[in-house]
């Protein structure tokens, strides 16, 4: 008589705990909140002390500044897809809805991304690229939509409204970013008037694309 041989009990891989979750979710927005401030370069204990966690905790999420870094961009370009499809799920006035995300998108400052994306680390890795993907799918969705609509002029393309963002929000040399702050929405509401359609002059050059940006 054969004997049965037992199957071996899968093991799942253990969930993070809430409070662990916590502790990184509270990282990274201190991250962000010190990288806009500060520069990309701010000691990271000082970003754990904002965090109200302990150096520890701080590495055993992130082993080194790249991994924190990397996880601020992509938290950032998460925030801004998230924008994006609540924007997508509006109906009726499709501009209006591209207004309102980008309005949003500048309040999560993109801005400060600029001196991290050309940083040393890995700017191929997989989450960056993941990310990147989905937040240009989800804006060329929202500007076709707007194009279609015959709102947004179509010499236009989603790199001409993510630099447009990002050097709208940056503060000016000399300026603080509070200051800035004041008048951001202001410009950018000047910007987005100069994109309806239909468009009262030619633009030099042709739209621009992230991937234009990229290769800059």
């Amino acid at each position: 008589m054969q004997t049965a041989t037992a199957t071996p009990a899968v093991r799942k891989a253990p969930r993070p705990r809430a409070d662990a979750l916590r502790n990184r979710e509270r990282i990274v927005t201190a991250a962000r909140e010190m990288f806009t401030e500060h520069g990309h370069e701010v000691p990271l204990d000082e970003i754990a002390r904002r965090a109200g966690v302990g150096n520890a905790t701080l590495y055993r999420n992130f082993p080194d500044r790249d991994a924190l870094v990397r996880e601020v961009v992509c938290s950032v370009m998460d925030r801004t897809s998230e924008a994006a499809e609540l924007a997508l799920a509006e109906t009726g006035d499709a501009f209006g809805a591209l207004e309102r995300f980008v309005h949003t998108s500048a309040d999560e400052r993109v801005s400060a991304l600029c001196p991290m994306v050309s940083s040393t680390f890995d700017k191929n890795h997989p989450d960056l690229e993941a990310a990147r993907e989905r937040c240009e799918h989800l804006i060329g969705q929202l500007m076709d939509r707007a194009k279609a609509a015959g709102q947004l002029r179509p010499d236009v393309g989603v790199g001409d409204v993510m630099i447009a963002v990002a050097q709208l929000s940056r503060p000016p040399a000399g300026t603080g970013c509070l200051i800035n702050d004041r008048f951001v929405h202001r410009h950018l509401q000047l910007f987005l008037d100069g994109l309806r359609a239909p468009a009262r002059s030619d633009l030099p050059g042709t739209a621009v694309t992230m991937e234009d940006l990229r290769q800059a």
